[in-house]
This record gives C-alpha cells, sequence and structure tokens, in this order.
C-alpha cells in the first residue's frame, strides 16, 4: 500500500494534488500543531495586479497552542463574502468559471466555524472534480505517536504501509536507515510546476488548484500530472 501524508490546506496548490494522486491512502495531519503563516488557512489567486492572498480568519484565543482539528474559524467576519468576491472579480471571464462557480457560490454562502471541517469539505470536491481517486482519512481517527519523521514511521508501521511519499522538504526531518530497517520503501516529490493558460498577463506559478480548474476544466489533471513523473513511476 502506497501512503502519503498533509496538513489540511486551504484550497490547495497543484502540487498537493499531484502526490495524494499517487498514493493509494491519504492521512490528514489534522492532530498535528496549527502553523502560523503556513497554508492551513490561506492560499493565493491570480488578479490583474498579480498575485492575491486569501485567508480564512482564525478565533486568535489560544491559537498557538492547539491541533489543527481545534481550530476556529472566526465566524463574526464576512471572510467568505470577500474570498467570493475576489475569486469572481478574478475569474469571472476564464473558461471554466461558470461551470465550477455554483459550488464555490454554495460553499461559501455556509457558515464554517471549524477550519479542518471547511478543508476537508473543499478537498472532498476537488478530488472528485479532478477524478483523483484516493482514500482519505484523518489522523485524528488513529493514536499515532511522534513528530515530524517519527510521526510518519508510526503512521506507516500501524498502517502497514510499504511505501510512503514524502514531499520535498522530507528530506530534511526523515531518516532513511530507519525507515529501511522497517521495509518500507520512500520516495520525494520534486514537483515541476507545468506552465498553462492563464489570466492576467505572464505566468504566475504556486497559486490555488482553482486557478487551473477555472482555466482549464477538464484538462485540469492530466496538466497537474505533466512534466512530472506519474504517479505509477514515482513509486516504483
Amino acid at each position: 500500500m502506497i501512503l502519503t501524508a498533509h496538513q489540511p490546506c486551504y484550497i490547495p496548490w497543484l502540487g498537493f494534488f499531484q502526490k495524494l494522486a499517487s498514493a493509494d491512502l491519504f492521512i490528514y495531519l489534522d492532530e498535528v500543531q496549527y502553523q502560523v503563516n503556513d497554508w492551513n488557512n490561506r492560499n493565493r489567486i491570480k488578479t490583474h495586479q498579480g498575485a492575491m492572498w486569501l485567508t480564512v480568519p482564525i478565533l486568535r484565543k489560544n491559537h498557538l497552542n492547539k491541533k489543527i482539528k481545534d481550530v476556529e474559524i472566526n465566524a463574526s467576519e464576512p471572510w467568505g463574502k470577500k474570498h467570493w468576491k475576489s475569486i469572481q472579480n478574478a475569474y469571472s471571464k476564464a473558461p471554466f468559471f461558470y461551470r465550477y462557480s455554483e459550488f464555490f457560490a454554495d460553499t461559501y454562502d455556509k457558515k464554517w466555524y471549524s477550519l479542518v471541517d471547511l478543508n476537508r469539505y473543499m478537498l472532498g470536491w476537488f478530488l472528485e472534480t479532478l477524478k483523483i481517486q484516493v482514500e482519505v482519512r484523518p489522523a485524528s481517527n488513529y493514536q499515532f505517536v511522534g513528530r515530524k519523521g517519527d510521526l510518519v514511521l508510526d503512521i506507516c508501521k500501524q498502517l502497514h504501509a510499504e511505501k510512503f511519499i514524502f514531499g520535498a522538504l522530507g528530506r530534511d526531518y526523515a531518516d532513511l536507515e530507519v525507515f529501511k530497517r522497517e521495509g518500507i520503501e520512500t520516495v520525494f516529490q520534486d514537483y515541476a510546476h507545468p506552465i498553462y493558460s492563464q489570466l492576467h498577463g505572464e505566468f504566475t506559478p504556486n497559486l490555488s488548484v482553482i486557478d487551473l480548474i477555472f482555466n482549464c476544466g477538464d484538462e485540469s489533471k492530466d496538466i497537474l500530472l505533466s512534466g512530472n513523473t506519474t504517479p505509477w513511476e514515482l513509486v516504483k
């Protein structure tokens, strides 16, 4: 079984989905500590003025000591309306905007209180729309222990994984000899970002996947995998 894991992300970038497309099982790391200025609650879209951050506001009380699953959205702020307005302004002229706009209009009209619930809900739609078949399970369903490489190793052992796909930064903390001794093959993602048709001038990489979906529609999955080792070759 091929396993990968990552913290919940808000409207993730393309490389996130390429890693998931390479795995059989994705563990949603909702039990790890919330990180400030990370991708848990923010990402970028492209506007006529360049890349723009969309940030979901969270309740700040003790947030630095909370696990991601316990982080609450500041529902008193009209952030959903603001995000949807910004997305409309940025992408209303994109070729596939109106094909997908209903989902976003409905999502941003809802009242959200849990950050992990919002991210998980949107992830389900992205995976379905991109036709990426991977089983998703939250880490909070288990009793995993450890940090960084030790946490990954424990996840692999408990779930009997044969292979684990790290992100590129995994090289900074994974003890490959320990994984090897446990009979677990390790693979590191080195994502080559594709260039595709965008609005608003010169190409900008590393945006939210919504930029790709609104611009490229049904071709989005093939594009985000293009120029990279295929999911099947990645884990060989």
